[in-house]
């Protein structure tokens, strides 16, 4: 693991030299910025609005300023998580170092290993400028912490499944376009997979659905930590990283 962090550490220190990590760090909090003001304008004014009314207005934040706003971070997510993955291995590739990694003494499983966690790691910065936003909530409202944790477990899960398929993609081609292209289309796949199972209740249909990642993220959303969506992730993450340890297996047998 000594191997697969220094490879980490070097895959973090190439995004952060260039412009790449703070573009993406901008973009995405200013993104979620205005998803969370819209949010939260719209809470502010129905509450105003139905006390003028004479209604009792229900004020749960975290159903309705919460739960909203990290599903609206995961579509985001869906967007920006293949520009972090589309280098990782097609840049090597059109450099032509991916031959140095192939044959060098470090392990295929520590190069893999150390590239994901960089990933991970860059969009778990991501998602704490998102954090900033909930500072305030917890300022000026009394939001319950444990459900906004859960949310936040599940989208780094959900996230290092999509990244570890990324991973995947980068690995079959040097155009980082492609990589970046593909990763997308797949994920998107991914996530509407499940539509199937509002107008269809075939086994095939029930079997998309599962495979939704959107799905499996419902529960944490709503603040509950199932094991079941848990499993599925970390099965995705496993798949993703086992067939790229396949890609570069057949590469180093290449080189």
């Amino acid at each position: 693991m000594r191997n697969a962090w220094i490879i980490c550490r070097k895959e973090l220190g190439s995004y952060f030299v260039s412009p790449v990590a703070y573009l993406l760090l901008t973009m995405f909090g200013l993104i979620c910025g205005f998803f969370f003001w819209n949010e939260l304008a719209y809470f502010v004014v129905e509450s105003i609005q139905m006390q003028m009314r004479g209604q009792n207005f229900p004020m749960n934040i975290n159903e309705q300023i919460i739960r909203p706003l990290l599903s609206n971070v995961a579509v985001i997510g869906l967007f920006f998580i293949p520009m972090i993955t589309m280098r990782l291995f097609a840049e090597e590739k059109r450099t032509g170092t991916i031959e140095l990694l192939a044959t060098s003494p470090i392990r295929d499983l520590e190069v893999i290993l150390g590239k994901w966690m960089a990933a991970v790691i860059l969009y778990a910065c991501l998602l704490l400028f998102t954090a900033l936003n909930f500072t305030f909530l917890f300022k000026y409202g009394n939001p319950d912490w444990k459900p906004l944790l859960i949310g936040y477990l599940g989208l780094l899960l959900q996230a290092g499944a999509l990244l570890a398929i990324g991973t995947f993609i980068s690995s079959l081609t040097k155009n980082q376009i492609i990589a970046g292209a593909a990763t997308f289309g797949v994920e998107l796949l991914l996530w509407v997979c499940g539509w199937v199972s509002g107008y269809e209740t075939a086994t095939w249909a029930k079997v998309l659905a599962y495979m939704s990642v959107i799905t499996h993220f419902d529960s944490f959303g709503r603040g509950v930590l199932d094991s079941k969506d848990a499993i599925y992730y970390v099965t995705l993450i496993f798949l993703g990283l086992f067939f790229t340890a396949r890609s570069m297996e057949s590469l180093r047998w290449r080189s």
